[in-house]
């Protein structure tokens, strides 16, 4: 049974119908919430060794490597039944897109570190990775995400139901009744 069908397993009925139907949304922000995890740890691993000066590129870096790993999920598991393109012209519409995305994404860290000067030497360290935090990784990535929901659906997956779903047969647990 496949990730999304298990989880659904456990969510009581009038939800899981809701669930259902927003399936491919559901997808979308587990693919997301992965790729949130590869932003945090390449971001990171950049800006506290090689990029220390460079906070920005740093998470420009990291949303780049992210947004491979994103293309390969989403194209494979949260969008498999959508397309109409060609696969060439799907890719370089899904890489434009998230290019935009990353300007999305990079520019509240930069409006946060170099409009604002939430930055060292102006602000503590704590104050300085707090406000990164709230701007790159928060703000950044919500206003990102939620283009790129729309963008990909409207112009890079299309069709819904463009290529072919595997069925598989979902068996939902059966409540029953027993008295002791």
């Amino acid at each position: 049974m496949a990730l999304i069908e298990t989880a659904l397993t456990r969510v009581p009925e009038p939800l899981r119908s809701v669930l259902i139907k927003h399936r491919e949304m559901l997808k979308f922000l587990v693919v997301g919430g992965f790729c949130f995890l590869v932003t945090l740890l390449v971001n990171y691993a950049l800006k506290f060794t090689i990029l220390t000066e460079k906070p920005v590129t740093a998470l420009a870096v990291a949303v780049l490597v992210a947004t491979i790993v994103s293309y390969i999920l989403n194209r494979e598991w949260s969008f498999r039944t959508r397309g109409g393109r060609e696969r060439h012209h799907e890719a370089a519409l899904f890489f434009l897109i998230s290019g935009i995305g990353l300007g999305l994404n990079s520019l509240p860290l930069w409006v946060s570190r170099y409009v604002l000067h939430l930055q060292q030497p102006n602000v503590s360290l704590l104050v300085q990775e707090i406000a990164d935090f709230a701007s790159g990784i928060i703000l950044g990535t919500l206003l990102a995400m939620a283009f790129r929901l729309w963008a990909f659906k409207k112009w890079v997956f299309p069709q819904a139901n463009a290529r072919q779903r595997v069925v598989r047969e979902i068996r939902w647990p059966r409540r029953t009744d027993r008295a002791a």
